[in-house]
């Protein structure tokens, strides 16, 4: 008759303790968490770039980001379309009613949009250049211009580009301040630079499907 050893329910827990620790360490010198687009994880010892993926450092990589410093990054589905269409309202430093319609619609549905001053003349030629016409507000959405607000519309190009219907934000995210249509530079570099004319605001090429337009306000 063979004897069989005993462990102590000690020595059984320690055992446990050692294989779960095993199971839920992370490979050795791991030093930063990589999360990508496809959530998938993968750990390293190397600093990753971030088109490689949402990347969070690890031992003594580890930073606290607090919830004021930090932006939270747009869900997956999010940041596609608004890769693609991205959203840009322009709208009058004054009084504008249809634009804070636009604004407040917008931002409901929790569309990640820039947004852009009309603040001078120079201002006004440029959105002209790019809509052709001087109106407030004025809504691009890739390459599509929408000229006036009308809401039924404006829902209409959104759903046509892809945004979900209802707000895909993060509660952590922040509407980045509105800036003007055309960059300022100082009086110095604008004598010492020939005049070039404002494209940079045009929209890329991209379009969602054509619903129909809607008039809108001039100024």
């Amino acid at each position: 008759m063979h004897s069989r050893a005993r462990l102590s329910p000690t020595t059984l827990s320690r055992a446990a303790l050692t294989l779960a620790l095993a199971l839920f360490a992370l490979p050795g010198q791991a030093q930063f968490k990589v999360i990508g687009a496809d959530g998938k994880v993968t750990y390293t010892d190397r600093e990753p770039s971030a088109s490689e993926g949402k990347v969070v450092p690890l031992g003594s990589k580890a930073v606290t980001v607090t919830p004021a410093a930090a932006e939270a990054e747009l869900p997956f589905e999010l940041r596609q379309v608004s890769t693609k269409y991205p959203v840009t309202l322009y709208v009058t430093s004054g009084v504008c009613e249809p634009c804070n319609s636009g604004r407040q619609m917008l931002k409901q549905r929790g569309i990640p949009f820039s947004e852009k001053l009309i603040l001078s003349a120079e201002d006004s030629e440029a959105l002209e250049r790019l809509s052709g016409a001087r109106e407030a507000p004025t809504l691009s959405i890739g390459s599509q211009i929408l000229r006036g607000y009308a809401a039924e519309t404006w829902v209409a190009y959104l759903d046509a580009a892809g945004y979900p219907r209802e707000s895909r934000l993060p509660s952590t995210y922040q509407y980045r301040a509105a800036t003007p249509v055309v960059e300022r530079r100082d009086a110095t570099a604008a004598r010492a630079q020939p005049r070039v004319e404002a494209r940079s605001q045009a929209a890329p090429a991209t379009a969602p499907p054509t619903v129909p337009g809607a008039g809108g306000v001039r100024f």
